[in-house]
């Protein structure tokens, strides 16, 4: 008999056949194919009705700032016109010249970017495609610009909490189209930590179950990111202070009087209270598909923990997630079984609360069946089924070429039946496009199916005489693709004789296709389809050649070598006659190692000299353009053989090995085990041999213990097995038993699909699916090959598809360049189909970017910096993925000194889509050029035209070096450089300059200009031995620049170091030299005549250039003795014995005042001259402090005050040391409290200025004890001396004059 194809459903009674065919022919109803091809070319003259291939979203936000697009792509023969309706009217796009039509398309294009408001264009859009066989229609299209306002301005007050207290901080966000993206950060946009205790809520809130000190901040700013315009708004921001009961207590205290303070308490631990959502219960309603996110959170302390569960019910477990602390719970993808109450549970150490929110599932419709196209002949019959679900149920309308069925044109071959149309006896008229819509309160469906009545004879498109090559015994598939009205039947027969094909060896599909599942060389020779309709016949005959396998007959063998050695495997295959093999070899499934000890020849692979790193597994592959083959084996490197020990050894091989207990995935394995070799046996080691894909080749299976000697196998489909043992002591591993008999298990269907699975081009035209096949032992039966299939995301094709050999690749061309495809490989073997795979996403290959950025702009912020806009280049023209944006930029010429040097160009990348960018780091008054690129994944696009633009002055560096040369007496000379970046045209320099006297104050500044051409100037009328800082600076005319300092010093005048004069009536006296050490900073000049004066200075020994300049002071005038000769006198003596009792309690009070630190009359001389450079020492530094005690701002008694001719009276004290001291030149006390000018002594205090050191103006004066004043860094302290490590500085000495009345002075 002939075998005929006929859709596979099921049929009624064979007395009903013109229903059978009626309905065999509804479901298999044809689509003429309109799409580019060589099948297309072959129904060129067919026509069929719209179809929309591509529209907007129906819920469409568009950028502002960009034109809008509204996309109405559809097909049809002939190419079918378009027009639209807005808001339900039709819309002149002629009237408006802001509104163009794509040419061929129906895409709307609506020029904003050059006049013209978003807003003008909200509306509801419905395209309509349009031919002589209907019309097509899209979806209401509804058209709304993005928004994203600013936050409204209002007055945030600071936040004060006791530590431990709950808040709530609202963020409140502007209402944006779409809603904004709710994130808290700080100043620094640095995200806010949160965790169980601070979380952000689904409503942008920031919630604190309980408030720490750490939270203590000013910037809590809420952000609301707007991701459609790519803009980002901001809260002001929000000050908290979280202060402890202490410091709140303080603060309490510091405000109330003691009656109203009675003291803030600290926070207790309390039970959990929920701050979202409020009360016991509450409701939410979630449409079907979407996520479902029940929110509670809870405030208390400790932190409260929140637990879910849905009452009467288990929450999905592979679509519930937990988020943000487990405050949220997360369903996803949910439907109307997820209807029901959930309860939140906030538990702590203090209690357990609880809220139920009762869920309700609500769906929009969603189709159960959609009306398919249906190519019918004239006559025949047809219904178009539309049937669609939701809650509320949803009402089925019908519409004809877009206008509803109860007002088209009367069709009598139509009769609607709810959500079917029941077509009978149609004719050429009958053709038309039917809408289907399925709405209910929640959305609708739209659904477009067309009747195209057309009477064709049966075409087959497979080009004629295809040859088809197959390899024995694996599955052979001959194509017959076929078009024709009414459906065609298809026949197959072989040879010229025109036998028939049986049904019991073939297998025709629905395609055409036929398949034989196990090829034979019988099955060689030509195949004739045949097509048949009521109108005619076509015919085609193919060709199908038989290989033969490539086989492997002698394989590598195992090999265990001993370094140095030489090993030889042998290879030899076996191949179809007409086929080209070629043999290679691979070790460790890489390339061979590149060394002339490996050579290959026809049969063989030989290795001299064998190494340790030769060590591997060596495989033979054979192929032919239709198959491949291979095996393996093992090359073990061993050392020399040693001398074996003379009793132990690893074990013998185990022997005897049979299979028993055969079935489809099990077998039972027994072996007699091999001598032991005085170790006893501690395990066996059972490998297999899979001889069908992987001969040669070892795989671990099982290990058992050692008293073992049967084990029972798992197996795996269509696999030829043979197993062996090895035995396993202390010592070793044993050599492996001989192999068992051989084992095939059944073939069955792959249990799995390739993995790894991509989608990339390569070209611009291409996609590269990619794939990790399944090795042999996964196939589970001959024949694997892998169904490819792929279709246009973002497109409504059906899925093409396309059965390969067992390879890891297959190339899709002529896809359009970077879009979107969804991808899946299934596994296939004779016995059946793997589980239908998984889908992956990929992309046709990227192009490089055609077209530059425009108008680019450049605004020069500053000197140094420039801000760069340009517009964005479209998304169909960068071709690929957008990384970014590329800009290039050089500086040209130097506006200063016209250099026209073409610098290296600098590159700043801007990645994503955004359109401006800052340059900086810009050189001032500066000529820079640059140009702008956009980047894809392929490379850059073409630069957009050079923008040239220049920077301003700015002000200079600092000079670049200051010198102080030729000094003088009273003149300094500066030399300078120009700055190195002057930055513009230099105006004028700046110089100021102040003296710097002894004590390093600093005195008044002058400042001087001097013209921007000089680089040398000399002042003049300076004071000679004076240091002067300078601070000198140049000027464009935007401002000064920065200033370089420096330091210089007059000349010394040497004709002043003059000795001093002679005294009145006095002859010239010698200068006296006293050595100071130079770690003092005063040195007490003792042997002084009362009421002379001194002159004294100071110098560095062995240099006259350092000496200070003189200064005179004067001793206080001789007090009279108390002696009078009464010593023998008996009342003298009792009178000197009350006296000295006296004095005693005298001295123990002075003593104690002292020690108290109370002041005398030397104290407030002290105050009153007191050196503004010698600072007081302090006790917590070690250093001295004032002399005083709780009595020092009590007023001193009258009479303690000193005269102003520096001398003492006696009834003005009684406290002198004159009375206890030796005589009127009595010593000094060491105590400096107690000096004054009552003794010959005074006190030489030196400070080291410089390079010089001066005498205190007021020496000679009672001094309080300073601390050592900061010697110059040359200096190093020596125990008699002051000595210099400089070789211009010798060592200080102190020298002393007298002439008639004593003049001390010092002298080098």
């Amino acid at each position: 008999m002939q075998l005929k194809i006929m859709p596979k459903k099921k049929c009624l009674s064979a007395g009903r056949v013109p229903l059978i065919l009626f309905l065999c022919q509804m479901i298999s109803a044809l689509e003429v194919p309109l799409d580019h091809g060589e099948k297309a070319k072959l129904l060129e003259d067919l026509v069929q009705p719209p179809t929309i291939t591509q529209q907007s979203p129906k819920d469409y936000i568009i950028d502002p700032r960009e034109n809008i697009v509204i996309q109405c792509e559809a097909k049809g023969k002939p190419p079918p016109s378009f027009s639209w309706t807005r808001n339900g009217t039709h819309f002149d796009i002629d009237k408006d010249p802001l509104v163009t039509m794509k040419p061929g398309s129906g895409t709307l294009i609506i020029n904003i970017m050059s006049e013209g408001k978003a807003e003008t264009y909200e509306g509801v859009y419905q395209c309509t495609a349009r031919n002589e066989r209907g019309a097509a229609i899209s979806n209401n299209i509804v058209v709304r610009p993005s928004r994203s306002p600013l936050w409204t301005k209002e007055k945030l007050e600071p936040i004060t909490l006791q530590n431990g207290q709950p808040l709530v901080l609202p963020c409140r966000p502007p209402i944006g189209l779409p809603p904004a993206i709710i994130f808290w950060m700080d100043n620094s946009f640095q995200r806010l930590p949160q965790s169980e205790r601070v979380s952000q809520g689904l409503n942008g809130d920031l919630y604190f179950s309980n408030v720490l000190p750490e939270d203590t901040r000013e910037d809590y700013i809420c952000y609301a990111r707007f991701n459609h315009t790519q803009t980002i708004q901001q809260k002001q921001p929000i000050s908290l202070k979280v202060i402890s009961v202490d410091e709140l207590n303080d603060t309490i205290a510091a405000n109330l009087s003691d009656t109203e303070f009675y003291g803030a308490k600290s926070s207790k631990e309390r039970p959990p209270t929920f701050l979202t959502p409020e009360g016991n219960a509450s409701r939410k309603e979630e449409l079907r598909g979407n996520v479902l996110s029940l929110e509670c959170i809870a405030e208390g302390l400790p932190t409260p923990l929140i637990y879910w569960i849905k009452e009467d019910g288990t929450l999905p477990a592979n679509r519930t997630f937990y988020r943000n602390f487990q405050k949220t719970l997360q369903i996803i993808q949910v439907s109307e079984a997820d209807s029901g109450n959930y309860q939140c549970i906030a538990k702590n150490t203090l209690g357990i609360i609880r809220h139920t929110i009762s869920v309700t599932v609500k769906a929009a419709p969603y189709w159960i069946m959609a009306p398919r196209n249906l190519v019918l002949s004239p006559g025949e019959d047809g219904t178009l089924i539309c049937r669609a679900n939701g809650n509320p149920k949803p009402r089925i309308s019908w519409l004809t070429n877009g206008v509803p069925t109860e007002i088209a044109p009367d069709d009598p071959s139509r009769r609607i039946d709810g959500d079917t149309i029941i077509f009978s006896n149609v004719q050429e008229r009958s053709s038309a496009v039917y809408q289907c819509n399925a709405s209910n309160e929640y959305g609708y469906l739209l659904a477009n199916a067309f009747v195209n009545v057309l009477a064709e004879l049966p075409r087959i498109l497979t080009p004629a005489n295809t040859l088809y090559q197959v390899i024995a015994n694996r599955p052979a598939f001959l194509d017959c693709a076929f078009f024709g009205s009414p459906l065609p039947t298809i026949e197959w027969f072989k040879g010229a004789k025109g036998s028939a094909l049986h049904e019991d060896i073939y297998v025709i599909h629905e395609n055409g296709t036929l398949e034989i599942p196990v090829a034979q060389k019988d099955n060689s020779g030509t195949y004739t389809c045949v097509a048949r309709n009521k109108l005619g016949v076509a015919k085609n005959e193919v060709h199908l050649e038989i290989k033969d396998p490539t086989r492997i007959l002698k394989q590598p063998e195992y090999a265990v070598v001993q370094r140095g050695g030489r090993v030889s495997f042998e290879c030899k295959v076996k191949h179809d006659h007409t086929l080209i093999a070629t043999v290679t070899w691979l070790k460790d499934n890489g390339e061979l190692p590149n060394d002339e000890r490996f050579t290959v020849d026809k049969d063989h692979l030989v290795v001299t000299d064998v190494r340790d790193s030769d060590g591997g597994i060596y495989t033979c592959v054979a192929n032919t353009t239709l198959d491949e083959v291979s095996a393996s084996a093992v090359l073990s490197v061993v050392a020399p053989t040693p001398t074996p020990a003379p009793i132990y050894d690893v074990p013998s091989p185990p022997f005897d090995l049979e299979l028993t207990d055969q079935l489809d995935k099990s077998v039972q394995l027994s072996w007699t085990p091999g001598d032991d070799n005085n170790s006893p046996i501690t395990k066996f080691i059972i490998e297999y041999e899979d001889a069908m894909h992987e001969a040669g080749l070892w795989h671990h299976q099982a290990e058992v213990s050692g008293t073992q000697t049967t084990a029972q196998l798992k197996l795996s489909p269509y696999v030829n097995y043979s197993f062996r043992v090895m035995a396993e002591n202390s010592i070793g591993r044993s050599l492996p038993s001989e192999a068992s008999e051989q084992y095939q298990t059944k073939a069955a269907e792959p249990d799995k699909n390739p993995t790894a699975v991509e989608g990339l081009g390569s070209e611009p035209d291409n996609l590269v699916i990619t794939w990790k096949p399944l090795n042999g032992f996964e196939s589970n039966g001959p024949g694997l090959q892998y169904k490819v299939s792929w279709r246009q995301k973002d497109g409504d094709d059906e899925w093409t598809s396309v059965v390969v050999a067992n390879v890891s690749k297959y190339i899709v061309s002529g896809t359009p360049t970077f879009v979107p495809y969804l991808i899946k490989v299934q596994a296939l073997n004779v016995m059946g189909f793997a589980p239908e795979p998984a889908v992956v996403t990929g992309h046709s290959g990227e192009d490089l970017p055609m077209v530059a950025p425009g108008n680019v702009r450049v605004n020069v912020v500053n000197s140094t910096l420039a801000e760069v806009h340009w517009d964005p280049v479209p998304l169909k023209s960068i071709r690929g993925r957008l990384q970014g944006y590329r800009i290039y930029y050089w500086k040209a010429q130097s506006a200063s000194q016209r250099n026209r040097r073409h610098l290296e160009k600098k590159i700043l990348t801007f990645q994503g889509s955004k359109t401006h960018g800052m340059l900086p780091g810009l050189e001032p008054f500066s000529h820079y050029a640059l140009n702008v690129r956009v980047v894809n994944g392929k490379g850059e696009g073409p630069a957009s035209p050079d923008r040239a633009f220049s920077t301003p002055e700015g002000v200079p560096s600092a000079p670049s070096s200051l010198k102080i040369v030729n000094p003088t007496l009273d003149s300094l000379t500066l030399e300078w450089d120009p700055p190195s970046r002057p930055n513009g045209i230099l105006t004028e320099y700046t110089l100021k300059y102040q003296p710097i006297n002894s004590t390093h104050e600093l005195g008044p500044l002058i400042d001087l200009k001097i013209p921007a051409n000089k680089t040398r100037w000399t002042l003049k009328n300076l004071n000679f031995s004076t240091r002067y800082k300078f601070y000198f600076y140049a000027q464009t005319s935007v401002g000064p620049g920065s200033q370089i300092t420096e330091e210089g010093v007059t000349t010394v005048d040497e004709a002043g170091i003059l000795p001093p004069d002679v005294g009145a009536g006095k002859g010239k006296e010698e200068w006296r030299k006293e050595i100071v050490n130079g770690s003092r900073s005063f040195f007490g000049l003792k042997g002084l005549m009362p009421g002379t004066a001194y002159k004294v200075r100071v110098g560095a020994e062995g240099h006259s250039g350092f000496v200070s300049s003189e200064a005179v002071f004067e001793t206080g005038p001789a007090m009279a003795s108390r002696q009078v000769d009464i010593a023998t006198q008996g009342w003298f003596i009792g009178l000197m014995c009350a006296v000295a009792l006296l004095i005693l309690i005298l001295l123990i009070v002075c003593f104690i005042r002292r020690n108290k630190g109370g002041k005398y009359p030397v104290k407030e001389k002290e105050d009153a001259h007191a050196d503004p450079e010698i600072q007081p020492m302090k006790e917590d530094d070690g250093t001295f402090g004032e002399y005083s005690d709780a009595e020092d701002h009590k007023p001193l008694k009258k009479g303690s005050r000193t005269p102003s001719d520096r001398t003492v009276k006696k009834e003005d004290s009684d406290d002198s040391l004159v009375d206890y001291g030796e005589g009127v030149n009595g010593q000094f006390n060491e105590d400096g409290s107690f000096i004054g000018q009552y003794s010959a002594f005074a006190i030489l205090n030196h400070k080291q200025v410089g390079y010089l050191t001066t005498l205190d103006e007021k020496l000679g004066h009672l001094q309080v004890l300073h601390p050592l004043l900061p010697l110059h860094p040359h200096f190093s302290l020596c125990p008699k001396t002051i000595c210099a490590n400089s070789p211009k500085l010798a060592c200080f000495t102190t020298c002393l004059l007298v002439t008639g009345p004593l003049v001390p002075a010092l002298h080098p």
